[in-house]
């Protein structure tokens, strides 16, 4: 098991922070966020699809319609989740969540503790956690 973190100094850290996260999970394609509210999901993973080439302008958050589909800069599909106003796990099974979770495209997810039950072994799980000076530290494991 490897440990892994990036911190995130500030807001213009991101596009480094980005670059240097999307070199470390090498082929691991659901990524969970965890984090409490405020700490910079949605900010981070704008900046991981504006580092694939993600029209900035399109992305958003997907807090009410829970997942929207981007395409990168190389044409592929990217899954943004956000299960946030989720209640009950049926809600997820219903939006076909193994459809695109078993799609082999990038997924990235903002708060999977509301459907963990339904996250995959392979799910690479990230925490976010804010610092004193308003910094970021993302940190995870992988089996690799």
């Amino acid at each position: 098991m490897k440990q892994h973190s990036i911190t995130i100094r500030d807001l213009a850290d991101l596009p480094r922070a980005a670059k240097a996260f999307l070199s470390e999970i090498g082929e691991n394609r659901i990524v969970a966020f965890f984090a409490p509210m405020g700490a910079g999901k949605t900010t981070f993973t704008t900046a991981l699809c504006k580092e694939l080439g993600v029209r900035e302008d399109a992305v958003s958050s997907p807090t009410f319609a829970i997942v929207n589909e981007y395409r990168t800069a190389a044409g592929e599909p990217l899954f943004h989740f956000d299960f946030y106003r989720i209640e009950h796990l049926e809600e997820a099974l219903d939006i076909g969540l193994y459809d695109y979770l078993d799609s082999g495209c990038l997924c990235l997810i903002e708060w999977p503790e509301n459907i963990e039950p339904l996250l995959p072994e392979e799910t690479l799980r990230v925490r976010i956690a804010v610092g004193a000076d308003g910094s970021r530290t993302l940190s995870w494991e992988d089996y690799s």
